[in-house]
């Protein structure tokens, strides 16, 4: 079981106990995931950092000085 956090936009897009599918992206030298239908998105990971799990589920909201992030567990395969 692995935990990643996204960064959301607003806040009321999504509770806690939410399962949200998980998409990966590729960039040049690196990946990134996003939440469910764009509701928040993941920092850039390393080809090392990868993941293949396709959805997750939501264990925490909360809110920053710097936004709101989203805590999800997810079950890598």
């Amino acid at each position: 079981m692995g935990q990643m956090e996204f960064k959301m936009e607003r806040t009321g897009l999504l509770e806690v106990g939410d399962v949200l599918p998980i998409t990966e992206y590729a960039l040049s030298n690196s990946y990134y995931y996003v939440l469910g239908r764009s509701y928040a998105m993941s920092a850039n990971y390393t080809t090392l950092e990868r993941i293949k799990a396709k959805e997750g589920k939501v264990v925490d909201v909360k809110e920053t000085p710097k936004g709101f992030y989203v805590a999800v567990e997810y079950q890598d395969s």
